[in-house]
């Protein structure tokens, strides 16, 4: 009887430990899940204004690496060694495409030294389904024209792509994604909105952007102005002689009274061109870059809000 007991004992006892070990692996596998579950999304952007939209669609789930710095030319970059090793490691690039990333080949050439060249790679253009606008100057012919974004309504195409795309790589968090992207993009058709009415008080026959590069292209169309520019699109040849004496005589011909610099270029030429005319630089206006944290224009909204307010001021 003793040693029947004494078996029982040991068989409720065994159940027990059994059970307990169970359900410790069972919690414990529920913490790795949940600890992977938790993990940032490491993404890369090819430059500032893609960061920012990208920042707002993925909120806290994401860590952002941006590659060209703020300010800089995104049209032609040089990859650091850091840069490599980010997109390397990334869940999701996101890049502007249309063009803008082809100088030098740079970005085609990161993807490939990063692993990220294949068709089913995490790579993604934010310009998708935006209709392209062409280069027109000899070298350029049939180029697509990559500054879509300073048409508010294409930014809100970029939002929509950028959220499709974090979506396919992190289909679990799909959403919060879906939930900011409709906040932001009811932000961005506010803003549009507020372009089409803020522009409109400028008569319609002042309504020319002179600027150094012609980035003004999708602007131009979306808000009824004409684009003029010196160069047409960033590259070594520009502010040649012939560009300027070509821009000089446009300004004269059609009384231009306002011109406007560009953040992210060098103001000589358009300071050589004010000289010659005698008209002014009105401004500052945001077109490859953001400003700097904590400067004016260092959102996508808040830099389109500034534009808005410059070309107005200097135009009107």
């Amino acid at each position: 009887m003793k040693k029947i007991l004494k078996y029982l004992l040991i068989s409720i006892v065994s159940v027990f430990v059994l059970a307990a070990c169970s359900n410790s692996q069972e919690t414990n596998q529920g913490t790795t899940d949940n600890a992977k579950n938790d993990e940032k999304l490491q993404v890369v952007t090819t430059y500032s204004i893609i960061y920012d939209i990208v920042k707002n669609v993925g909120g806290e789930r994401l860590e952002i690496h941006s590659l060209a710095p703020i300010g800089s030319n995104p049209h032609e970059y040089e990859p650091l060694p850091l840069d490599v090793q980010k997109t390397t490691d990334a869940d999701a690039v996101f890049y502007n495409g249309l063009n803008l990333e082809a100088g030098n080949a740079w970005f085609d050439k990161l993807m490939e030294t990063a692993g990220k060249s294949g068709e089913n790679a995490p790579v993604f253009s934010a310009s998708k389904n935006v209709e392209p606008m062409f280069l027109t100057t000899e070298g350029n012919e049939g180029e697509e024209d990559p500054h879509a974004w300073l048409d508010v309504r294409n930014g809100i195409k970029y939002a929509e792509n950028i959220r499709d795309g974090l979506i396919k790589v992190d289909p679990d968090h799909r959403d919060i994604y879906e939930k900011n992207a409709e906040v932001y993009i009811a932000k961005l058709e506010d803003l549009h909105q507020k372009a089409v009415t803020r522009y409109n008080e400028i008569p319609k026959e002042k309504r020319i952007m002179v600027t150094s590069e012609g980035a003004f292209k999708y602007f131009s169309e979306a808000y009824d102005f004409q684009a003029e520019y010196i160069w047409e699109i960033n590259q070594e040849n520009q502010g040649t002689p012939n560009q300027v004496t070509r821009i000089v005589d446009i300004i004269r011909d059609k009384k231009i009274e306002a011109l406007f610099l560009e953040t992210s270029i060098d103001p000589r030429s358009m300071e050589m061109v004010s000289r010659e005319t005698g008209v002014p630089i009105k401004g500052k206006v945001f077109t490859d870059s953001l400003g700097k944290p904590g400067e004016e224009g260092d959102t996508y909204i808040k830099m389109m809000e500034w534009n808005i307010e410059t070309i107005l001021n200097g135009l009107k």
